[in-house]
């Protein structure tokens, strides 16, 4: 069901688009999800997904303390800590003392986890990559722009 507010009615005619944009992104979002099952599964048969979504944004951010990486992640900081035992156990994530607080640990890849991120990109195995591997230059930048679009508030 679509939300429109009170004061933007909307023509059945979008309405209706709308919907289908909504349906079409949800296959999407489906799609995305049984791949990044399937990545985390590559690296170890028991790592999940979420395992692997830490070790990206980590690998893309930098050392991060699980505060502030629950936060970018919109997760409870409790959901981080039941991950990082299994990655660290794993040999992909380590812990950190933070230098300006002794109490503190930062989260930070490993060289393994950094190996096996670079084989996961070098794979090009990610649905959404191989579909768009096929698109035409222009129709890729409308995309990005469409998306750009969307997500800003």
């Amino acid at each position: 069901m679509v939300h429109v507010p009170v004061d933007q009615p909307t023509e059945p005619a979008t309405a209706a688009l709308i919907g289908e944009v909504i349906e079409q992104m949800s296959v999407l979002a489906g799609h995305i999800r049984a791949a990044q099952r399937a990545a985390a599964v590559s690296i170890d048969p028991g790592m999940q997904a979420f395992g692997l979504k830490m070790l990206r944004h980590i690998a893309r951010m930098g050392p991060t303390h699980a505060g502030a990486l629950g936060a970018a992640l919109a997760v409870d900081k409790s959901v981080i800590s039941r991950h990082v035992k299994p990655l660290c156990e794993l040999g992909l994530l380590r812990t950190e003392p933070d230098p300006n607080d002794g109490r503190a640990h930062f989260l930070a890849v490993t060289p393994l986890a950094e190996s096996k991120l670079a084989e996961l990109r070098a794979g090009d195995t990610a649905i959404v990559h191989r579909r768009l591997a096929t698109w035409s230059v222009d129709d890729l930048h409308e995309f990005t722009r469409l998306l750009a679009q969307l997500n800003t508030p």
